[in-house]
């Protein structure tokens, strides 16, 4: 099946359409810078600006930097914050004029690695980690998204840790690649404390440059860079959008899902929530 995927970022929005039974795009990315200020509007005019460059009427899914639930965008670290509280899948199928999806953009990047790239068939705990504007982050468990993780913004030397260990601190600080390794190592170890996963997966538009920093790690969880590279949000997001399609063809409702071939997973009731994250601040 035919699907457009977006991956709308801090700096720029690139989308493509993808068939994904194989993950591969059917035509060039095109790319459009992401405007400043990202207000809803001038996001939803650029989304809509990419469809129609590819003359799109079908399904689409979209990767937002942001937690999503039901559609409904609730925060809003890098792009404007008026985004909070706005349901992004209502006004991207209003100014698209197409039904759309909407999810975590690092979990759409991650379910991609997981379906067609360096996470396929692994078992255990997965961590995919992309460093960019930010940092992302998407939890696997026995190939089970565990939504919304959003681990960049734990606390690391008294900040926020993408912005102390981002690709964006790097290019803003003037860091040399090994100082910057130090930074994400630091960050990748507190991720092993958390989660021990059996595998770390680093995505962004860096992990193209992955030989200047992978070999500098010391974590001892086995770290690799993502199979797809910068593609990874397109292809995910075109998952999104068929995966959301299924689960309801006449509104793109979203959900947690697991690894792709499986069954929809219904949303944590609060209570769960609220365990996981005890569970975590216990270990």
């Amino acid at each position: 099946m035919k699907y457009l995927g977006l991956d709308i970022g801090g700096t720029g929005i690139k989308g493509a359409p993808v068939d994904t039974a194989n993950g591969t795009l059917l035509a060039d990315r095109f790319r459009l810078l992401t405007p400043q200020p990202a207000t809803p509007a001038s996001v939803a005019d650029t989304v809509a600006a990419i469809a129609t460059h590819f003359v799109w009427d079908g399904p689409i899914g979209c990767g937002f930097p942001a937690v999503i639930r039901e559609g409904v965008v609730h925060t809003a670290a890098n792009v404007d914050p008026a985004w909070i509280g706005t349901n992004a899948r209502e006004l991207f199928s209003r100014t698209t004029g197409c039904r759309c999806a909407v999810a975590n953009d690092a979990d759409v990047a991650g379910l991609a690695e997981m379906r067609f790239g360096a996470g396929k068939d692994q078992q255990g705990v997965v961590l995919v980690v992309t460093l960019g504007t930010g940092i992302g982050s998407a939890l696997f468990t026995n190939g089970h998204l565990v939504a919304n993780t959003e681990l960049g913004h734990i606390e690391l030397k008294g900040i926020e840790a993408e912005q102390w260990a981002a690709e964006s601190a790097r290019e803003r600080e003037g860091l040399s690649w090994k100082k910057w390794a130090k930074r994400v190592d630091q960050y990748l170890h507190r991720m092993q404390e958390y989660f021990w996963p059996e595998l770390i997966i680093i995505g962004g538009g860096v992990s193209k440059k992955y030989e200047k920093f992978l070999p500098l790690l010391t974590v001892e969880t086995e770290v690799v860079p993502a199979q797809l590279r910068n593609e990874a949000g397109i292809v995910g997001g075109a998952l999104v959008a068929a995966r959301s399609q299924a689960a309801d063809p006449r509104t793109g409702s979203e959900f947690l899902f697991g690894l792709v071939g499986s069954a929809p997973i219904q949303p944590r009731r609060h209570w769960q929530r609220r365990m996981r994250w005890r569970s975590c601040h216990a270990i």
